[in-house]
């Protein structure tokens, strides 16, 4: 499951990918590498791991995490090659969200590659291109499955119908992800046709320093504009959160972040909220050899989710022994949970919920 980072050139996406590289000093004690030079493993920031932790007192501790790409700016024209637009286009759609950056800050140092900082125009120019593509491949499907829906096939007078209600959208300039599926056969159509703009959105406004808090005109803009989207915005000062990445201590950078009136890292919330946007979430294992956090979708049941630990143990699934992250806190062990009556036995149908703390029971 990825997240690319997109927006046009100049507009900090780098710099965000290099902190998120380096959030690895956010938790010193996790490990961080580097797939390929544009993209990223980060760990995604769980005070419950570090809790989990604390009780347990584990060999080692193993976060979730999830991958960042780092994709090459765009510029007007992409969909039809422009620039760096195919190997962008490419790149963005192999992943499974988007993180797009948006510049929200005046420096006449740093170039603006359309002469100056509007960031309403920039999310437009970013938007048409892939609704742009999007409708080259809805079109290009639809002269496919006319010729079958013509003989009355159901299937095919479905996904014509479907396409024909996409295509309207895009040359209305809205994108994909505003078509709502009316059942789980337009659901299925949704995702088989990998479209750009049906990818789930975070808009990310990179302010300057002194509107990392609050926010700025710009700022408000963004969120005006993008309203009807059901999509999460969120303010950075991507620079400063460069600055804090280099800090050596962990006191040295709590005393940055108290001085701007931050509580944590700006990037700590981006991850998590990049987790979010591909509708993850986390279950953990707890034992005295390792305390790990288990990435899953939300909604899988408890077969899912061993399978994410092993094939087998979804195969072999007889059940699933849980325990709430509140009342493993609250009772300090899994030994004294259990003396609690709080431990429950769960079966197939179960489904898992955040923080659940679980072991699980199989045979091959």
């Amino acid at each position: 499951m990825k997240a690319g980072i997109v927006g046009l050139p100049n507009v900090g996406k780098s710099t965000l990918f290099n902190c998120l590289s380096n959030a690895k000093a956010q938790s010193a004690n996790f490990p961080f590498c580097t797939i390929e030079p544009n993209i990223g493993v980060v760990n995604v920031p769980d005070p419950r791991l570090e809790k989990l932790e604390e009780l347990v007192n584990p060999e080692r501790v193993l976060p979730a995490t999830v991958e960042i790409v780092d994709i090459a700016g765009l510029v007007k024209g992409a969909s039809k090659g422009e620039g760096l637009g195919n190997q962008f286009l490419a790149n963005i759609r192999e992943c499974n969200a988007i993180i797009h950056v948006l510049r929200c800050f005046d420096n006449d140092n740093i170039v603006h590659v359309d002469g100056n900082v509007n960031p309403i125009r920039d999310k437009e120019t970013i938007d048409i291109e892939l609704q742009l593509k999007d409708l080259e491949t809805v079109e290009k499907r639809l002269e496919k499955v006319n010729r079958t829906a013509k003989a009355g096939i159901k299937e095919a007078v479905l996904e014509q119908s479907l396409l024909n209600q996409i295509r309207d959208l895009l040359l209305q300039g809205k994108s994909a992800r505003t078509v709502v599926a009316q059942n789980q056969d337009e659901a299925d159509l949704l995702e088989a046709f990998q479209l750009i703009t049906t990818k789930p959105v975070l808009y990310v406004c990179n302010v300057d320093e002194n509107s990392a808090v609050n926010g700025n005109a710009y700022v408000d803009q963004v969120r005006e504009l993008v309203k009807s989207e059901n999509a999460e915005v969120l303010v950075l000062a991507v620079a400063t959160e460069a600055d804090i990445t280099e800090l050596e201590t962990y006191e040295e950078r709590q005393m940055f972040l108290e001085d701007m009136g931050l509580d944590e890292p700006g990037v700590s919330k981006l991850i998590r909220a990049a987790y979010r946007l591909l509708n993850l979430q986390t279950y953990f294992t707890a034992g005295v050899k390792e305390v790990r956090a288990w990435t899953i979708h939300v909604g899988d049941t408890a077969p899912k989710a061993a399978g994410v630990i092993h094939t087998d143990f979804e195969k072999g699934f007889i059940r699933a022994e849980v325990i709430a992250y509140d009342d493993y806190v609250q009772f300090g062990s899994e030994a004294k949970v259990k003396e609690a009556g709080k431990l429950r036995v769960e079966g197939k149908e179960y489904i898992v919920k955040d923080g659940d703390v679980m072991h699980f029971r199989f045979n091959v």
